[in-house]
């Protein structure tokens, strides 16, 4: 029986294990249960991959990933690993296919969905092979205070009591202390030996920007900053993804949508292109992007504020799974704040606790002065004591200002309008009256005759706008009914009385895109010498046409960290190819000969 770095070396590639991996691995392989909390990128998949290859039987793989099990079992296949899945969107002759190979001991590793688990049939096929462990990808779905529930995974708790002898491991990455405890409790794991990673992703620049013409902002980020790279722009609504995308194709850049609203097999060709193609975008909806493991994905960018810091953590983790430096780049404004807290306030009482918790988290990252990977971090339970100096606010440091008297007059505004007039405005009439303006709707309502009329002409509209926003982030205003009018809180009463200091952030300019190396748990960067470039672009357009030809994703030939150490090291024979971190056995006995050809004609 092979050893587990016998396997990472002849399967992967790789001579050694990233920080971690290890440990957890030879844990599973000795029988033991597990619970891993390890960031995108960090390694998880290889935690059950090769504890699969290593013990007798089958790894069964239990994923809410349907769309990408052809592209996970791809990517097994290009390494020698026999590899196939069962999910609802077989054929039923297909299925069959697999599930003889199942019976036969001709699988190393079974992908199922969890809604499969609840059909007898699936149960039943389990019972007659042998299975070497359950591994439960995206644990965090079983969690109701995560970010994204499957109730499917509520049934998964089934594994332990009906294959007791069977290891388990379980994986996220995305989870709270809470969301911690919860997938522990829920999956029977309490008693498993849990690992937890550090969540840091040391590779990826985060940054936010105040929104200001959000589709400029967002054209100006690509063409300055990743021009011809591969990445992922989240919008909350499918209107909103159509229409960016038609704005960026307009502008000429390549660009596909995805989002529920679409049939199927325009989700599927348009997420076949973004893992197929070289500098493809894709705008979505959250529902897009878990599981991917393309690994070059250079930024992830939000033109609206995610709903939490665990679902803004996850999505942002997509980018830079290579360890190259990456962007996580929102673009955050007024009526984000207005349209989260008003959404938040829907559903039951222990919804709305929540959702106001989860909300208040993401306000506090977006408007803090101090190191965002810190906040980050702080988040998810782990500490880190200095700055990481590849942020924006580390980078170029907001300055904060005392917005004790701006604060009074806005609230002062909302309580005069409620009590002299009974009503209740938005964001715009409120500045609007501070400013003086004679609008038709300020005369409209006779609003030029309130005392606080042009009593804030100190600062711009924008900056007025500002001041409200960060006035709902700390709590002292907030949003009633679905017209986004303003209402004073109780700790409002705390500011107009000058019994509370209202400290505000004043934003900064855009700093200079940090370039980093990677970190801690990250793979060794390969810096691309001058004269290696054209022959590391000679790979990449021999990879292109042979993912093309065998109509896989390009990474799953080779990872461009790879062909850039190829195209850096220019190995002259087989042997020394061998020796390239990410070549393995079975990729160097299919592409090797071709790899030295394209070399031989640089």
């Amino acid at each position: 029986m092979d050893t587990p770095i016998e396997v990472l070396r002849r399967v992967f590639g790789y001579d050694s294990f990233r920080a971690g991996q290890q440990e957890i691995i030879e844990h599973v392989v000795s029988g033991g249960d597990a619970l891993v909390l390890m960031p995108t990128g960090g390694g998880k998949s290889l935690c059950y991959q090769i504890p699969a290859l290593v013990r007798p039987g089958v790894g069964v793989v239990v994923s809410p990933l349907i769309a990408l099990m052809q592209d996970q079992v791809d990517a097994l296949t290009a390494l020698g690993v026999r590899a196939g899945f069962l999910n609802s969107t077989q054929e039923f002759d297909e299925r069959q296919r697999v599930e003889a190979a199942f019976l036969a001991g001709e699988l190393d590793l079974l992908y199922l969905a969890p809604e499969r688990l609840r059909v007898d049939s699936t149960l039943r096929l389990l019972a007659k092979g042998e299975i070497s462990l359950f591994a439960i990808d995206e644990a965090h779905c079983v969690s109701s205070w995560g970010h994204d529930f499957r109730p499917d995974y509520l049934a998964l708790s089934e594994l332990h009591e009906r294959w007791p002898e069977v290891p388990r491991i379980a994986l996220t990455a995305t989870a709270t202390p809470a969301t911690h405890a919860e997938i522990s409790s829920r999956l029977g794991l309490e008693q498993a030996r849990h690992f937890v990673a550090s969540f840091d992703r040391p590779n990826i620049h985060y940054r936010i920007s105040s929104k200001n013409e959000p589709k400029r902002q967002l054209l100006e980020f690509l063409r300055t900053e990743h021009p011809g790279e591969a990445g992922i722009v989240y919008c909350l609504s499918r209107s909103s993804v159509d229409k960016i995308a038609d704005f960026l194709v307009d502008n000429g850049i390549a660009a596909v949508p995805y989002h529920a609203g679409l049939d199927a097999r325009t989700r599927a060709a348009h997420q076949a292109r973004f893992l197929r193609e070289d500098g493809m975008i894709v705008v979505a909806t959250i529902a897009f992007g878990m599981g991917i493991d393309k690994p070059d994905v250079r930024f992830v960018a939000h033109l609206d504020l995610p709903k939490s810091v665990e679902g803004y953590y996850q999505e942002t983790g997509r980018a830079g799974r290579d360890g190259l430096p990456a962007t996580a780049w929102l673009a955050y404004g007024l009526q984000d704040v207005v349209q989260h807290r008003r959404l938040a306030m829907e559903g039951d009482e222990a919804h709305r606790r929540r959702q106001v918790l989860h909300l208040d988290a993401m306000l506090a990252l977006c408007e803090t002065v101090a190191c965002r990977r810190v906040m980050l971090l702080d988040y998810f339970g782990q500490q880190r004591s200095e700055p990481c100096g590849n942020c924006d606010t580390c980078q170029s440091p907001p300055e904060s200002w005392d917005g004790t008297v701006a604060a009074q007059k806005v609230l002062s505004t909302v309580l005069r309008l409620a009590r002299e007039r009974r009503q209740k405005f938005g964001v715009g009439q409120i500045v609007d009256i501070l400013l003086g303006k004679k609008t038709a709707k300020v005369l409209q309502f006779g609003h030029e005759s309130l005392t606080v009329f042009g009593v804030g002409t100190e600062l711009t509209n924008t900056e007025w706008h500002g001041v409200a926003r960060q006035l709902l982030a700390q709590g002292l205003l907030a949003v009633e009914s679905d017209y986004g009018a303003l209402v004073l809180t109780d700790a409002s009463a705390d500011v107009l009385r000058g019994e509370r200091q209202v400290r505000l952030r004043r934003d900064a300019q855009r700093p200079a895109r940090a370039k980093s190396s990677g970190g801690a748990g990250a793979r060794p960067v390969v810096e691309l010498p001058e004269e290696a470039a054209p022959v590391f672009e000679r790979l990449r357009a021999w990879r292109a046409a042979t993912a093309k030809e065998q109509g896989v994703p390009a990474y799953v030939i080779f990872h461009d960290a790879t062909l850039r150490e190829i195209a850096t090291a220019s190995p002259a024979s087989l042997a020394d190819l061998g020796r390239i971190s990410g070549v393995g056995e079975n990729k160097l006995a299919k592409y090797g000969e071709q790899v030295l050809e394209t070399l031989a004609s640089s």
